[in-house]
């Protein structure tokens, strides 16, 4: 098992961020939440590098990368907190299709995505807030030559804009994925913290889709951590970015005549934060790997990685806030941009104490 980046792998990394840097800087998250309008010129940019196509396999039109480069993309995009269907797509719609469909409907649902046609997300939790497949009471059945849906999909990232939406339901006892066109479903917005990413509950009563649309649901499970780890280094991502900002401020800011930086309590607390960063950065990519190679210890790297990335958030939320003093908690300051990113990451695919109890099971505990 190899840890290092590879240059391929570094090049992506400058490129993307380069792009990120000019194209998606923190200034166009707060101009989403301030508007609600869509990032439509960001999402023209992305597809026509290719972004989208990243992981979809060379069969279907896509360059056919893997989770490493998905992890990658994943963090730049935390460290912007970039708006927009981006993250649900690649990291959420593309692999439940890549390994729950056939090779029919791959290509058609995989190729639209490819060439940067069709935006897409993924609906799993329901009124519990699992997101454990087996948990899902979203109901399919065979009927007049089609499959009617009926049920009710909570927190859907992106679903208000989303072309096609991966719905995780019943048929016949069986957990199955139905690829659901957007526009037929009722969508009903839901206020989040972070409204730089847009959340909605989606009712799927009276929604009937052809029999083509249904994917078995046989490789769920990875797909999901695949998701799981994207989530978890986005979240690594923004608190990258409020360790910069916040060490940036720690060394301008002066009391008593010196930097605050310069005092022992301060540097602890940085010390403190770059442990916490570096240890669920790397969990979080010692998880991509070992999904990546197929490796037996994929799902406990897994739940470590977003057990990890949670442990992050909340120190990061805190000390990013209270390093920064009062500035920190007003809206002018993009301090609360990114802590509330990092903070609406926490219950998505399971939190730290679900994951810690998932790692627990795992290991016989």
């Amino acid at each position: 098992m190899d840890l290092d980046f590879d240059a391929d792998q570094d090049e992506l990394r400058a490129s993307i961020r380069a792009v990120l840097a000019k194209e998606s800087p923190i200034s166009l998250a707060r101009h989403v939440v301030e508007t609600g309008e869509r990032p439509d010129a960001l999402w023209a940019t992305m597809t026509s590098l290719g972004w989208p196509a990243l992981t979809v396999p060379e069969a279907d039109g896509g360059i056919g990368l893997g989770v490493i480069e998905a992890a990658i993309l994943a963090e730049e995009l935390g460290r912007v907190i970039a708006p927009g269907p981006l993250l649900p797509t690649v990291s959420q719609f593309v692999p439940v299709v890549r390994a729950c469909g056939d090779a029919d409907q791959r290509a058609a649902f995989l190729a639209p995505v490819a060439e940067g046609r069709c935006r897409a997300t993924l609906a799993i939790a329901e009124t519990g807030g699992s997101f454990d497949p087996q948990h899902a009471t979203a109901r399919a059945e065979r009927r007049d030559g089609g499959v009617a849906l009926a049920g009710t999909k909570r927190f859907v990232m992106e679903a208000d804009g989303a072309d096609e939406i991966a719905v995780v339901v019943r048929l016949d006892r069986a957990v199955v994925v139905a690829v659901v066109p957007g526009d037929v479903v009722q969508i009903t917005p839901v206020r989040s913290i972070d409204a730089s990413r847009t959340l909605a509950h989606i009712a799927l009563d009276g929604v009937t889709i052809s029999p083509d649309r249904v994917l078995t649901g046989a490789g769920l499970d990875g797909a999901l951590e695949e998701a799981t780890v994207a989530l978890a280094l986005e979240t690594v991502g923004a608190c990258q970015t409020i360790f910069d900002v916040t060490l940036e401020y720690a060394k301008q800011r002066e009391q008593f005549g010196v930097p605050i930086g310069s005092f022992q309590a301060m540097k602890h607390k940085f010390a403190d934060l770059m442990i916490a960063l570096e240890r669920a950065r790397s969990v979080g990519y010692y998880a991509a790997l070992c999904i990546a190679e197929n490796d037996d210890r994929r799902h406990m790297a897994t739940a470590a990685a977003k057990a990890a990335a949670g442990d992050a958030q909340r120190t990061f939320a805190k000390e990013g806030i209270q390093i920064l003093g009062g500035i920190g908690y007003t809206w002018e300051h993009d301090m609360q941009l990114l802590v509330k990113r990092a903070k609406a990451n926490e219950p998505f695919f399971g939190g730290a104490a679900q994951s810690r109890a998932r790692l627990a099971d795992l290991v016989g505990v």
